[in-house]
């Protein structure tokens, strides 16, 4: 996040309206913008190919292929990604270079595997059990294994900071898509659908190869050290729980009305309810600038308060430290309701905007009545985030563990109770559990404060206990007595 931080220093910095605009133009242009892209392209092709004019089932399992491809894609490389950015930021901060690369091919071949053992017994059944062309299957597939790809680079230049050629590589790969499935479609002859799946898993796929050739640029050495990385999964285990329980929040409520009456199965293989997944796309890009405040806010305000408490307790006075710990966690406070107003302002702006502009587009019935409560549940969910990048900063593992997983459990049993309530209440899983993930975080950052000392000075959190003379040895001695 760092690298968005300094320009956007910039914008914001100049205290105008104008400015301001700016600042969230280009901050959702590297963080949200390839998303936006993706809908875009494919809403457009849909325009141009004529995709309404198809019958119901061809239109219904290409909708589900595109769903899946991209749930499933997030969901395989969730586990990994925490921990590998975790060790790669320690190669570049040790300036061990040359361990980048085992890192990056290890990751790789670890999220391919996962991948495969959960997306071929599923083409499989969708082939000999749906019925469905192998030629439909495999291309799908390959464009499910493409996508996990260009996750998973898009993770390593992220951390390079390198967020406008991964937009870029986005746009790229897109443009491919588009005049690709355009050409298969008026040229070659190809159905619309599988002009529009050929076309998005070749894009794809060129966006990996991309983002690979810019992960090579940068790093070229490669010492074929693979045990450390290994080592991370046993020492830092918690963030692989972590970051898996949040993604899988962000559907499982998702999963649970796909079992409910309003479901609808597509060639006896994907499963979807369409008002409430709609919904949910609805609700999430409601809210989504949320990322973006964030990273602005951090970056501007957050990370200076706790440089400066960093630094204090290296070689500052103890009252220097007492003062720089209270102004850095009043400064979270201050983020938290920060983003909490901002936000609230965007969401109600945009939630206005969609509720007088979709009936017209035919979005309306259940899809319009499930939405509102969604986007209440994604505004809380958002904020649930940062308050876990939030106990990061501290290496609070067990703090993040029991926020991100008490979301998920909570959000999944309060969508089972949601599916017995009214349609306008289908939301309401979302709502209680990220209601629930939010107050366990907080909480757990009020015990990071009360224990701050404690943790800093006795379990070596900055220091390592018993190593050297300590540098700020008056709060040293007072905490003594508390790490018996």
């Amino acid at each position: 996040m760092a690298g968005i931080g300094v320009r956007l220093n910039k914008f914001f910095g100049k205290r105008s309206i104008a400015a301001g605009l700016a600042g969230v133009a280009y901050g959702s242009c590297l963080t949200v913008a390839p998303m936006v892209l993706v809908i875009g392209v494919l809403l457009l092709l849909e325009w141009i190919l004529g995709f309404d004019t198809l019958d119901y089932y061809t239109r219904e399992l290409f909708s589900c292929t595109i769903l899946y491809i991209f749930i499933f894609a997030m969901l395989t490389a969730a586990p990994f990604n925490s921990l590998l950015s975790k060790y790669m930021q320690d190669a570049i901060f040790e300036e061990r270079y040359q361990d980048i690369l085992p890192c990056y091919y290890l990751g790789l071949m670890m999220n391919i595997v996962l991948s495969c053992l959960l997306g071929i017994p599923f083409c499989l059944w969708e082939h000999f059990v749906g019925s469905v062309p192998v030629a439909y299957v495999f291309t799908g597939f390959c464009g499910f294994i493409s996508l996990v790809l260009v996750f998973y680079s898009q993770l390593y230049l992220s951390i390079c900071k390198d967020y406008g050629r991964i937009s870029l590589f986005y746009l790229v790969g897109l443009a491919v898509t588009f005049f690709l499935a355009l050409a298969l479609r008026y040229w070659a002859g190809w159905e619309i659908t599988e002009s529009m799946l050929m076309g998005f898993t070749v894009g794809f796929f060129l966006t990996a190869v991309l983002e690979y050739g810019s992960v090579r640029r940068y790093f070229v050495a490669n010492s074929n050290r693979f045990h450390p990385v290994l080592r991370y999964f046993w020492q830092y285990w918690q963030l692989v729980v972590v970051n898996f329980f949040y993604t899988l929040g962000l559907y499982i409520h998702n999963f649970v009305f796909w079992t409910t009456d309003i479901r609808m199965v597509v060639a006896k293989s994907f499963i979807c309810a369409q008002p409430y997944d709609m919904a949910t796309c609805l609700a999430m890009f409601t809210n989504i600038s949320a990322t973006v405040i964030f990273i602005a806010r951090v970056e501007m305000f957050f990370h200076s308060r706790y440089k400066a408490y960093s630094e204090s307790v290296i070689g500052g006075r103890l009252s220097d430290i007492q003062n720089n710990k209270r102004e850095m966690f009043r400064e979270i406070s201050n983020q938290l309701m920060d983003l909490a107003r901002i936000q609230f302002i965007i969401s109600i702006v945009v939630y206005l905007v969609l509720v007088v502009v979709l009936p017209r587009f035919g979005f309306a019935g259940l899809v319009m009545r499930i939405y509102p409560c969604l986007a209440a549940g994604y505004f809380i969910l958002f904020q649930v985030y940062a308050e876990i990048l939030f106990l990061y900063y501290f290496k609070d593992m067990w703090g993040a563990v029991l926020t991100a997983v008490g979301f998920c459990l909570i959000t999944f049993l309060g969508s089972i109770v949601a599916t017995r309530l009214p349609d306008i209440w289908y939301g309401a899983g979302v709502v209680v559990g990220s209601f629930a993930g939010w107050t366990i975080g907080y909480s757990r950052l009020r015990w990071v404060e009360r224990h701050m000392d404690i943790q800093v000075f006795c379990q070596g959190r900055l220091i390592a206990r018993g190593k050297g003379p300590h540098p700020s040895g008056q709060v040293y001695q007072r905490v003594q007595k508390n790490c018996q």
